[in-house]
């Protein structure tokens, strides 16, 4: 049987023969394996995404929006030593999401007091200048929230959207040459860049999930601030 990457079962030490190598993802497997308490998917999907955005977004405060275990926050710094901090935001985080944090933390102890892990809403996280904005599979509208904030205070901002669902979502008139969810996310592009962004569009594996379309917008040098 074929190890899928999208199943939603949760990692556990019977999968750590799955990741024998030396590498940093396989050591970030193998440590979540051993911790016992994130879905299998959340591991594929957060590094897929954390690795593509890294190739652009450099530095910085990492901000993960509706972060879920906020495991892309960690990936982030591990990926980039030179960013001092991350900060982890959910409106309602999952039980195990510092156990994650504590788990790869025992392991790269240089991760110590630079992850903070907030249970909030994301409307009220105050973006400032050096930011980096990153979320993967804000539901929905959701995406469009944290879009809004990213282009208020100017700062960069990488999302993996899904469920955009046509009733509500901004077509951008679109919808007669493409289905909804393409419409949706090529209006969230166009927005991006009529607000200054550099756009960048990249896929994750569709093996992982089926909402695989990663959207970059980064800043010209010296065009960024707070709001």
């Amino acid at each position: 049987m074929s190890y899928d990457p999208s199943s939603r079962a949760r990692l556990s030490k019977r999968d750590l023969e799955r990741f024998p190598e030396q590498t940093l993802f396989h050591a970030i497997a193998r440590t979540l394996c051993e911790a016992e308490c994130l879905p299998r998917k959340e591991l594929f999907e957060s590094w897929e995404v954390a690795r593509r955005v890294r190739r652009r977004m450099r530095g910085g405060r990492v901000v993960d929006l509706a972060c879920g275990h906020g495991l892309v926050a960690h990936i982030m710094l591990l990926l980039d030593d030179t960013a001092p901090s991350a900060l982890a935001v959910d409106k309602r985080l999952p039980v195990s999401a510092h156990k994650v944090n504590a788990a790869l933390t025992a392991r790269w102890p240089r991760l110590e007091g630079r992850v903070v892990l907030e249970e909030k809403r994301i409307e009220t996280v105050e973006l400032r200048l050096g930011d980096h904005v990153v979320s993967c599979h804000s539901c929905g509208k959701l995406t469009d929230r944290i879009l809004d904030l990213a282009i208020l205070a100017r700062v960069p901002v990488a999302v993996l959207p899904c469920c955009q669902a046509k009733a509500v979502s901004d077509l951008g008139g679109l919808e007669g040459w493409m289905d909804a969810a393409l419409a949706c996310d090529v209006t969230r592009a166009a927005r991006l860049r009529a607000h200054g962004h550099h756009v960048h569009t990249a896929k994750i594996p569709i093996e992982m999930t089926e909402k695989h379309r990663l959207l970059i917008g980064e800043l010209p040098k010296g065009d960024a601030g707070s709001a």
